[in-house]
């Protein structure tokens, strides 16, 4: 299997069969995303973990749902009235990873139709930032902008 050198590849993985120092790491994150500790050096006290084997492992373990959650945005467009905007909006979305889960669109009015889309950004080539900043550029797009990342 050949891999971009930029592509980062995930296992799910039964917590069970996990090395300790994963688990204290993921529990040492928790303590500091609930603000139960303040400071790194509290949380890996807690969970009897060491800071070196928390630097280690923290930016690279996550728990599942977490992983999910992050990898859908919702995106609101205002597009010209006019035959094949959207469809060239969605090609692109495509062709660079994208996978649109929802499609809401109003009516035209003023020439203006309100488009809004939700994507799975899990295999996407590009940043969101960068989508939005690539979209903006096209033809017959007015406006662009992030409503909600779930």
């Amino acid at each position: 299997m050949s891999k971009r050198k930029s592509e980062e590849i995930y296992y799910l993985v039964r917590s069970d069969i996990l090395p300790e120092a994963i688990l204290k790491t993921i529990e040492a994150k928790k303590l500091l995303d609930s603000h139960e500790v303040e400071t790194v050096y509290e949380a890996v006290e807690k969970v009897g973990l060491s800071r070196s084997a928390y630097y280690k492992y923290k930016d690279g373990v996550f728990p599942f749902n977490a992983m999910m959650k992050e990898k859908i945005v919702t995106i609101s467009m205002d597009l010209e009235h006019k035959s094949g905007i959207l469809s060239k909006v969605l090609t692109y979305i495509a062709q660079i990873g994208g996978n649109i889960l929802t499609i809401n669109q109003t009516i035209p009015l003023q020439e203006t139709a309100n488009v809004i889309l939700s994507i799975d950004t899990v295999y996407m080539e590009l940043s969101v930032t960068d989508l939005l900043d690539t979209l903006k550029k096209m033809p017959g797009v007015r406006k662009t902008q992030i409503l909600g990342r779930g």
